[in-house]
């Protein structure tokens, strides 16, 4: 038994083979006759063009993550498009209204992403400006940082009576090793390896910041996670990235700068006039229930993705070899 590749399969792909029918419709534009040596198949005299089956096996690729079918189910598959193509202009589905309209949003959605591609195109970001960005930004930051070991636990109590007995000479490590919560698994002494304040949460980080090389914190640091006492062991101007590790992610940035400039001299020259409300009404004192209390929402800027380590994440995982549950 024969299958044919189901339409719900390909449905998104973008095929333009309406426009070879040889009709007089006012909807289809005239197009260049296609030839037999340049056609897969023939349907009622109308020839599908090789170009179609290209597309198709390319949107099936993208779609379905590097999958491919048999070109017999993708000629099949054109072929029924062809013959429901047919169908609908014999019965002139493409002039009524809710076609035209379609037409005219494809056209124009078309016509939008043509200009912002002709625009990347005529506009490409120059490894000069990668440059530039990357030494305003990213070479141009200075910061620290910290070689550290810490002891989680529970309890203040814990933490002071650990604080009480380094006070005593106790060995750090031995005292991680023994107490902390994750120091009983991992057996590291609770070392953290080299991180950036940014990369753990705001109080301990902050412990860290305060304290000198060598020096551990005399009263315990509360966090989400539990209470800690922690030692900074060395401190060191952070290196920035490489240039090449953070080229991939400059470009796309400096691009979509210069597409939001593009737009915003359009937006300036043109004359534009908004002809609805922008907010919704709110309701009046006597309609809204006295036990609720008006929210309302702050507006935050968007702002470019940094390129080291963000200031905001909250805790991931120390840069070298410990995973602490203080930065989980």
């Amino acid at each position: 038994m024969k299958h044919t590749l189901p339409l719900v399969l390909i449905a998104g792909s973008v095929l333009l083979t309406a426009c070879d029918q040889k009709n007089t419709t006012a909807s289809v534009a005239p197009v260049a006759t296609v030839n037999k040596a340049d056609a897969i198949a023939q349907v009622n005299g109308q020839y599908i063009p090789k170009s179609a089956l290209d597309e198709l096996e390319k949107e099936i690729a993208q779609r379905s993550h590097g999958q491919t079918f048999p070109k017999e189910k993708l000629v099949d598959e054109l072929i029924q498009r062809e013959l429901l193509i047919q169908d609908a202009l014999t019965k002139k589905l493409d002039q009524t209204p809710e076609f035209v309209s379609r037409l005219a949003d494809a056209r124009k959605a078309l016509l939008s992403q043509s200009e912002l591609q002709k625009f990347i195109a005529d506009h490409p970001v120059t490894d000069e400006e990668v440059k530039a960005e990357y030494d305003s930004k990213v070479a141009a930051e200075k910061g620290v940082e910290y070689k550290a070991r810490h002891i989680l636990v529970k309890t203040d109590a814990e933490a002071k009576k650990i604080i009480a007995e380094l006070d005593k000479g106790g060995d750090f490590a031995k005292l991680a090793n023994k107490n902390s919560l994750d120091g009983k698994e991992l057996q590291n002494g609770g070392d953290l390896g080299w991180f950036a304040a940014a990369q753990m949460v705001a109080p301990f980080s902050e412990a860290v910041a305060a304290l000198e090389d060598g020096k551990y914190t005399k009263t315990p640091v509360q966090t989400q996670f539990g209470f800690h006492v922690i030692l900074r062991e060395q401190s060191r101007p952070q290196t920035p990235p490489p240039l090449d590790a953070v080229k991939e992610q400059l470009a796309p940035y400096l691009q979509r700068q210069k597409i939001e400039t593009m737009l915003k001299g359009l937006r300036s020259s043109a004359k534009v006039e908004v002809l609805i409300p922008l907010t919704d009404d709110k309701p009046s004192a006597e309609q809204a229930p006295a036990t609720i209390e008006s929210v309302q929402p702050t507006e935050q800027a968007a702002e470019p993705a940094a390129t080291t380590a963000p200031a905001e994440q909250s805790a991931p995982a120390p840069a070298d070899n410990a995973t602490p549950e203080a930065a989980k």
